[in-house]
This record gives structure tokens, C-alpha cells and sequence, in this order.
């Protein structure tokens, strides 16, 4: 039996492909978007309890901007990931109580609309982000 893209020149599947470390720019691209999702997070807790239901879909609109922004500046489904990720790190420190008793989040269900619609925010904005795309002038693989 032969193997897809044996023994033709093309390569095979992309799963197939051996995985190569980002180029430093899109290495700094990544950081600068984690860094991006972490403001967002930062600005949406304290925006979402300020002015209730506005706040709370201003913040996650501006999650979702950041999640889907950076997916299509990088062309990859890594950049919706990062600030994903950086929004996540930021929800979930920022939910801890600290020794004086402070804490960001109410007990309210705006807080927990805020926590959860944004993770699931992230995790469709990441399924749905922009994939890879064949580099091929035609709309057909075959051509």
C-alpha cells in the first residue's frame, strides 16, 4: 500500500508534517497577543461591573475582538490562542481572594456570565478562527 503523497513530490496530510518552532516574529506576534488578551481581561472585570448589562457585553465583545483580531492578523488559529490564553491566566488570578480579603469578582451573576461566556467565547473564537489556507491561486486543491 502506498502512503498519501509518496513518492510524488507533494507532501503528505498537514498533521504529517513535522512540527517546526514559530519564526521570531510570530513568536513576538504571540507574546504581544497573550499580553492583548491579558489587558482585555483586566479591563472587562472592572467594565463588566461598572455598568451591568452594557459593561458586561462591552467586555465580551471586546474579548471576542481580541480572540478573532488576533487570528486573522496571523492567519492561524494560534493567534485567536493567545490571547485566549492570556484572558483565561488573567479571569482566573484575578478570582482568587488575596490575604486582605479584596477580590474583583462579586458573587453576582454578571461576574459569572463574564467568567464563563467569556472562556466559551474563547474556545469558539478559536475553533472557528481563521485555518490555514492553501496558498493556491485557485478556490480548487485540484488545479
Amino acid at each position: 500500500m502506498s502512503r498519501a503523497g509518496e513518492g510524488t513530490g507533494t507532501p503528505g496530510p498537514l498533521l504529517a508534517q513535522p512540527l517546526r518552532p514559530p519564526t521570531p516574529g510570530r513568536a513576538v506576534a504571540y507574546i504581544g497577543l497573550f499580553l492583548l488578551g491579558a489587558v482585555m481581561a483586566a479591563a472587562g472585570a472592572l467594565v463588566q461591573a461598572a455598568w451591568f448589562p452594557g459593561g458586561l457585553l462591552l467586555a465580551l465583545l471586546g474579548a471576542v475582538g481580541a480572540f478573532l483580531g488576533g487570528a486573522y492578523a496571523t492567519r492561524s488559529r494560534g493567534g485567536a490562542m493567545a490571547p485566549a490564553a492570556g484572558w483565561i491566566v488573567t479571569v482566573i488570578l484575578l478570582t482568587s481572594a488575596r490575604p486582605e480579603g479584596d477580590f474583583l469578582f462579586g458573587a453576582g451573576g454578571g461576574s459569572y456570565l463574564f467568567l464563563f461566556g467569556g472562556m466559551a467565547l474563547a474556545v469558539i473564537c478559536a475553533t472557528l478562527g481563521a485555518g490555514r489556507q492553501p496558498r493556491l491561486g485557485s478556490a480548487r486543491l485540484g488545479k
